[in-house]
């Protein structure tokens, strides 16, 4: 079994991990060093579960087409990204560790549109996508935890077949 810095348990040299993201940190951070993206998940969490973008019943309304809550947010979240993503570029910004930001060109796959409305559905049947379902769980809906592991089981078929399934 090898560990991150390509070395197996007896110490022999193997094939180093390697990241399919393309910005590879340069510089690893400490355990205590990631406390602050920890501090602002919480805070993210917090955002969401007064802004009420967890709750079924918000979410239900978005998919009847009932309410612009959700729509009013994920609007906002579109904007602040775009806006985000045109300063980093046009500033040259670069991370906490002084390492520039690389924002890779984007291919167009069929299999996202397939991948888009499975997240739909799954969105619509279960109340949660990614980011709003650990801010349930930790609002104490412990029913999430099945999404959790239903995402989880997904994310890991994806990976398992990704290579059979089509461009």
């Amino acid at each position: 079994m090898s560990n991150l810095t390509g070395k197996s348990d007896s110490g022999v040299d193997e094939q180093p991990f390697v990241c399919d993201a393309p910005n590879e940190m340069k510089k690893a951070e400490s355990w205590s060093g990631n406390l602050k993206y920890m501090l602002v998940g919480v805070a993210f969490g917090v955002v969401f579960v007064k802004a009420e973008i967890i709750s079924w019943f918000r979410i239900q309304e978005m998919f009847r087409f009932d309410s612009f809550h959700m729509y009013g947010v994920i609007g906002s979240a579109i904007a602040v990204g775009m806006l985000s993503i045109f300063m980093i570029k046009r500033f040259n910004i670069k991370t906490l560790q002084g390492e520039t930001v690389v924002i890779a060109p984007k291919k167009f796959h069929k299999g996202q549109i397939y991948g888009g409305l499975l997240f739909g559905l799954g969105w619509a049947i279960t109340g949660a996508c990614p980011g709003p379902l650990f801010a349930q769980i930790g609002s104490g809906y412990l029913v999430v935890l099945i999404t959790l592991l239903s995402a989880v089981a997904g994310t890991w078929l994806y990976g398992y077949f990704e290579k059979q399934l089509p461009d």
